[in-house]
Parts: C-alpha cells; structure tokens; sequence
C-alpha cells in the first residue's frame, strides 16, 4: 500500500510539473545593474577605442579648412639673429696686411608675403571635401559600431535565452530522476533506469554551466566592444531590453533607394570623388600665372669688441686726413689760391701734434661701437610685386594634370563598385531577413512537436509502456528544439541589425 502510495505521488508531481508552461522564460536570478541597448550604444560611442580613433580625424579636417582660407592671406614673417666673428687679419694687397677686431652682430627682420595661385585659390574647397568625406567617415564608423554593439547584445541576450532553455531541461530532469525513484521504489522500474536518470541529469546540469560561461563570455565580449571596464561582477549583469518578433514589412525597392542616400560609405566616396574633381581643377590652373608680393623692413647692429684696435685704425685715419690736410694747405699757400684751413689737427679730429684723438670724437667712436645687441641701424623699407609665368616645367605640370584625372576616374570608379557591393549587401540581406522570419515558424512547429512528443514519452513511462530511453530521449529533443528556436528568433534580430547596417540608418 505505502508503494502505491509513492508511485501515485510521483505521478501526481510528473503530471504538475508537465502541466507547467514550458517556454523559455525562466524567473531571472537576483541581479543589480540592467544594461539597455541604448545605454549599451551610448557608451560604446563615448569609450570605444576604434572609434574614438576615426572621432580624432575630425580636428585636423576642420584645421585643413581653416588653413586653407588662412592661405589666401599675407604671411608675416618675423626674425632675430646674433652672431660672433674672431679675430683675424686682412690682406689689402701689396704686402699689406691688417689685423682685425672680434665683433658681434646682430639683426632682425619683418616682413609680409603674400602668394596667390590657382592652387591656393582651389585649396578651400579641396579642404571642404575632404572635411566632408571625413565626416561620412565618422557616420560610418557610427553605423558600424551600431551594428556591432547591437549584434554582440542579441549575442548576449541569446546565450541568456540558451541558460533559460538549460535550466528548464535541468528541472525536467530532477523531476525525471524523481519519478524513476519511485517507480524503483515500488518495483515499476530498474535500476538501470535510476541510473540513465542520473546520468542523463548530470549531462544537463554540465551543460547548464557551460550555459552560464557562455553568457558570462558574451557579457565581458559586449564590454570590451563598448570600450568599459566590467563595473560589478558579471552575474550581477543583466540585459533589460526585449525584442519582439514581428512580420518584416520592408521593401526591397525602398531599402535600395534608402541605401543609395544613406549608406555612409558610398557617401564617403562620393565626397572624395568631388574631392578629386577639385584636384584636376587645381591642376589645371598651374598654367596660369602666379602672383607674389613682399615687403618688409630690416635693422644690424656691429660692435667691435677690441676697442684700442678699433681706436688705433680711427687715429690712424685721422692722422692721414691730417696729413692731407698739410699738404692742400702747403698748394694752396704756395699757389696763393687761399682758403687754407686753420687747424687741420682739429679738423681730423686730433689734438694738437696729432699724437691723439680729440675727447669728443673719441667718445663718439665708443658710443657708436656701443650697439650690441639692440641698438639697430635700420635699413630702408623694401617691397616686390612679382607676376610668373612658367613657360617650360619638363612636362611636370601635364603630368600631375594626368596623374589628378587618373585618380577621379578611380575613384570614380570605386564609388561605382562600393554601389554595386551596398545594393548586393542590401538585396542579400533583406533575403536572410526573410528566410530568419520563416525559420522561426518552422522552429515554433518543432518546438511543439517535441514538446508533445515528450509528454507522450512521459505517460507511455508512467503506464509502464515506456522506457527511460524514451523519456530520455524525448527530454533531449525537447531541449534541441527549444534551443534552435531561441536560435531562430535571434538570428532574425541579428538579420534586421544586418540589414541596417548595410541601408546604413535605423529601420524599426
């Protein structure tokens, strides 16, 4: 009696736990930090490495336009130079040599250039498309992590589905392993069936912690991706959104004519195709003429640095101008033509005898020596207005003229096939939706099937008509079913995320 008493437990608690519902949804474990996609995206956006590496071209696009229009203006020019020369000696010839003073000098200069060619006048818009083509870089490299981030969440949120699918195989497995007891108990079954019970047990208790590394790993996969350090430990992770399953209602005359707007790449490309239609315009006007102004202003300083030498050559000078002096006046007494000077010792600069240089005329040479390093002796102003022409350049010009149209007709070219490729990633893609939607009827039907199949398993084996193989065996499918289910259901989120990223902008 109390045999039966425990055989008709076991079957009353086979048949609640086969009555329970037996979809994927698991009560979640207790967690403390929800991750959104769109926290997921803005993160990624603001921390990862790739792309912050393609934000970092932005700047030197925005300086190239600024520089550019900067070019049209004057240059100034500013300067400062300090030399030192030795001492030395100087040959006047005829055996005549004179020795030289160290000295030092200095100067400056200031001056404004202003050039104007073809070149620079094209160089604005050059700079222009680039900047754009660079922006189109960065949508692009946006759009990428999009549907990157977005893919590896699905990822996420699918092994999470695949933990749910192995706890539940887990529970029918215990309660599986509990009904072969019982029956054992009450000579309804073997041993051997306890036994393929427990085993069958422990295969899923192994593969539900294989379950958890895998969403352990695409939790840390998300991260890094996102560019963040794990915060809290990884089990205290969940990811909060949901993603329902939807009849796909695009249009595959609208996805392409979308993509053929929207796809950053192929905009790239083109702003880099009018960026090459710029340069043959640039290499065009090398054969016109150019145009170059200048001016400026200047100052040197020099500054003996042997004084006595400096003085020496001075008394020296005056002594000959003294001399000279003598002698006109010695003509012009003995012609009697007059106007002799009075003192030619102090018209020199000489005290009388001429042995020495007068006080004032001396602190004067020393006043005067006395410029180093600022006291500058300015230069007149100078300007030039110069119009080229270049008449003969061995053919450089014509060349760079050819190299430029080579390179828009391949670019040209290139922007051509990247269309090709975005119409056939669209047109592919927009299929792998389609077939992903229709997979997931076919896995539901499966799912079904198996489940059906089990409970038949299950009541075969409680009436005594059954094996634990069977049961076994049915528990098996059940949980491939479920498994290639939740497969499906990602795999067509993953094929909408796809598909976004080729038209290259959001769709639901």
């Amino acid at each position: 009696m109390i045999r039966w008493s425990v055989l008709v437990l076991a079957v009353a608690l086979s048949a609640r736990v086969e009555a329970q519902d037996s979809s994927l949804v698991s009560p979640p474990p207790i967690r403390s930090v929800g991750l959104s996609l769109a926290d997921a995206l803005q993160q990624a956006r603001a921390n990862s490495p790739a792309y912050r590496q393609v934000l970092n071209d932005a700047s030197p696009a925005r300086w190239g336009v600024r520089s550019a229009y900067a070019s049209l203006l004057p240059s100034v020019i500013a300067s400062s130079d300090f030399g030192y020369t030795g001492s030395g000696a100087t040959n006047l010839g005829g055996g005549l040599i004179r020795p030289t003073s160290p000295f030092l000098t200095s100067g400056y200069s200031l001056g404004l250039q202003w050039q104007l060619s073809g070149a620079k006048l094209n160089a604005p818009k050059q700079q222009q498309a680039l900047e754009r083509a660079t922006e189109e870089d960065i949508s692009a490299a946006g759009t990428s992590l999009t549907a990157e981030i977005s893919t590896q969440y699905l990822t996420t949120l699918q092994a999470g589905a695949q933990v749910a699918v192995a706890r539940q195989q887990v529970r029918r497995n215990e309660e599986f392993l509990a009904l072969a007891k019982a029956r054992h108990q009450v000579g309804q079954a073997t041993l051997l069936d306890v036994r393929q019970a427990e085993v069958t047990k422990g295969t899923s208790d192994v593969a539900l912690l294989r379950a958890v590394q895998s969403e352990s790993e695409a939790k840390l996969d998300l991260l890094r991706r996102m560019g963040v350090e794990l915060p809290v430990p990884i089990e205290q992770i969940f990811l909060s959104d949901s993603f329902p399953v939807t009849a796909p209602a695009f249009q595959l005359d609208t996805l392409l004519a979308l993509s053929d707007r929207q796809n950053p790449a192929l905009r790239s490309l083109r702003a880099r195709e009018h960026a090459a239609g710029v340069d043959v315009s640039a290499a065009k006007t090398e054969f016109f003429p150019s145009l170059s102004v200048r001016a400026g202003w200047s100052g040197f300083t020099q500054q003996y640095t042997n004084e006595d030498l400096l003085m020496s050559e001075a008394l020296s000078g005056a002594q000959s101008n003294a001399a000279d002096c003598q002698y006109n006046n010695a003509i012009r007494t003995g012609l009697s033509l007059g106007g002799e000077t009075a003192n030619c010792y102090a018209a020199s600069g000489l005290v009388d005898g001429g042995g020495a240089l007068l006080d004032p005329v001396a602190q004067q040479l020393h006043s005067s020596n006395a410029s180093f390093p600022f006291s500058y002796t300015g230069q007149p102003f100078g300007a030039s207005l110069t119009v080229s022409l270049p008449i003969f350049t061995g053919l450089g010009r014509s060349l760079r003229l050819s190299q430029a149209r080579a390179q828009e007709d391949d670019v040209a070219e290139e922007v051509r096939a990247r269309r090709l490729q975005v119409r056939t990633d669209v047109h592919a893609r927009y299929l792998a939706l389609q077939t992903a939607y229709q997979a997931i009827g076919v896995q539901g039907r499966s799912r079904e099937a198996a489940q059906d199949q089990l409970r038949l398993a299950r009541d075969r084996y409680r009436l005594g008509a059954g094996t634990a193989l069977e049961v076994s065996d049915a528990q098996t499918a059940v949980q491939r079913a479920e498994g290639d289910y939740v497969n499906a259901v990602y795999d067509y989120h993953k094929a909408i995320a796809a598909l976004e990223a080729a038209v290259g902008r959001p769709l639901r």
